[in-house]
């Protein structure tokens, strides 16, 4: 999915690696993690499948920066891949896996686990709030801005998302307090 991801922010217009990096770490990081080493990685695979192409272009002081652009065929991958069926919800939760196996640990230290996550939560809600900024600015760079629609709807996804941890992460906290009550009464 990362070359998908990478296709989409070149459907916007060219980009050295360091601009793609850049949005990426204003845009897409909120749900899909790739470190810049992946990027270029990607980035070279894209260009073997005839997907982007790049061109060198030199600057006066400083070294010579590479710009890749999406071509027609890279489009075409980008339709087929935003048209695919994805009506089935595969769901791979490190979160949730970790989770399940949580019995194999004290109740104190899953309180305790439940209560590192919310500061996560917290934290991330935190970082979102910066994103309608962010989207404002990107919108304004791109050929069209009703495009930041679809931005918005996926920070709304990650503020709701965030809200709905926050309550399990309370629920799971809560029944591990009350299991920990009714054994110590016993």
């Amino acid at each position: 999915m990362l070359k998908h991801g990478i296709l989409g922010l070149l459907s916007y217009g060219s980009m050295t690696g360091y601009d793609i990096t850049r949005t990426f770490r204003d845009s897409l990081h909120y749900f899909w993690n790739a470190q810049t080493s992946q990027i270029y990685r990607e980035l070279q695979t894209l260009k073997e499948n005839g997907w982007a192409t790049d061109e060198t272009v030199a600057q006066t002081g400083k070294p010579d920066k590479k710009v890749f652009s999406i071509t027609e065929s890279g489009r075409q991958e980008l339709n087929r891949w935003l048209i695919s069926d994805s009506s089935e919800l595969v769901m791979r939760n490190r979160l949730l896996m970790k989770t399940f196996f949580r019995g194999e640990r004290s109740a104190a230290e899953n309180i305790s686990y439940f209560e590192g996550l919310r500061k996560g939560c917290e934290r991330f809600a935190k970082q979102l709030q910066t994103a309608p900024p962010d989207i404002e600015r990107y919108a304004a760079m791109v050929e069209d801005p009703k495009k930041a629609l679809y931005w918005q709807m996926t920070v709304d996804f990650g503020v709701r998302y965030m809200q709905m941890l926050l309550e399990w992460i309370d629920h799971c906290r809560q029944l591990l307090e009350e299991t920990a009550n009714e054994h110590s009464v016993d």
